[in-house]
């Protein structure tokens, strides 16, 4: 069977999108396959696959689903959701700026800005354990997770998918790499967590590493911005509007305060369009 696609990026974090074949809406796809087109030498090569479904709700323009280049299906993904809502403008921009998706996490609000920028509304960050979830008696500012003879502090919160979020003094030089899998994988989470690694520069600007849950580092995380303000916010260290440098480029997040949605922007582009046989 031909897969068409398209290969689309927001700030470095890659996709493969396509419109789900006939007999496979609603479906399991198999991760094996997934893990093939992922190799980024002899398949295709994306952080995520996005699969386009029909609307289950009137009220949307369109319906995804996340799976992460290791086959795990996943709930949510903010640079994903805005390379949705650019193909589905672009394919009818008569329609308006101005949408509503759904997703496996929840209703997206999104929206087409004038300069080819997309917003989406990530949703209110949930600070409770049991929504990530996270084995803790109970919601606390931070929360300790012990890894071999080290102990590190970690806030916790999920916006649509699970996150887990680690100050540190310098980005460049975080222990992404052994801490990120180390706390994905650890028993205080049973579905496992996207790990981020944040440096605060001023209370609108930060620098922010994500490993992420099933495709490791990547070069920006859009749930993974959202997570890291709300969690730094919520202790006061930065204000509403907040820059995220990703290693892919800059983001932006508006987070108002506890009970409000949290805003995602950044350009989300087509890099390529293609077809393959699976």
């Amino acid at each position: 069977m031909r897969l068409d696609f398209w290969k689309m990026q927001g700030l470095g974090n890659d996709f493969l999108v396509f419109d789900a074949p006939a007999g496979f809406r609603g479906r399991a796809i198999d991760a094996a396959l997934l893990r093939r087109l992922a190799h980024r030498h002899t398949g295709i090569g994306f952080d995520q696959a996005l699969m386009l479904e029909p609307p289950r709700d009137p009220a949307t323009r369109g319906y995804y689903r996340i799976f992460n280049a290791d086959g795990g299906e996943v709930e949510q993904c903010g640079n994903g959701a805005r390379c949705v809502a650019a193909l589905l403008y672009a394919r009818d921009p008569a329609r308006g700026r101005e949408f509503a998706l759904g997703s496996p996490g929840g209703t997206v609000r999104a929206r087409i800005g004038d300069d080819g920028r997309v917003s989406v509304e990530i949703g209110v960050p949930d600070f409770d354990p049991r929504s990530l979830p996270m084995q803790a008696p109970c919601a606390a500012p931070s929360y300790p997770i012990r890894i071999g003879d080290l102990e590190v502090r970690v806030g916790a919160v999920s916006v649509g998918n699970p996150h887990a979020v680690v100050y540190v003094e310098d980005v460049e030089s975080a222990p992404v790499a052994t801490l990120g899998p180390a706390i994905e994988g650890h028993p205080a989470f049973p579905r496992r967590v996207n790990v981020g690694f944040l440096q605060i520069h001023d209370r609108g600007h930060v620098s922010l590493r994500v490993f992420e849950r099933g495709a490791g580092e990547t070069l920006a995380c859009g749930t993974g911005a959202c997570a890291a303000v709300a969690v730094a916010r919520r202790h006061d260290r930065l204000d509403a509007d907040v820059d995220v440098d990703l290693r892919g480029g800059r983001a932006h997040v508006r987070w108002p305060g506890e009970g409000e949605t949290a805003w995602l922007t950044g350009p989300a582009i087509v890099v390529f369009t293609g077809s393959i046989e699976i």
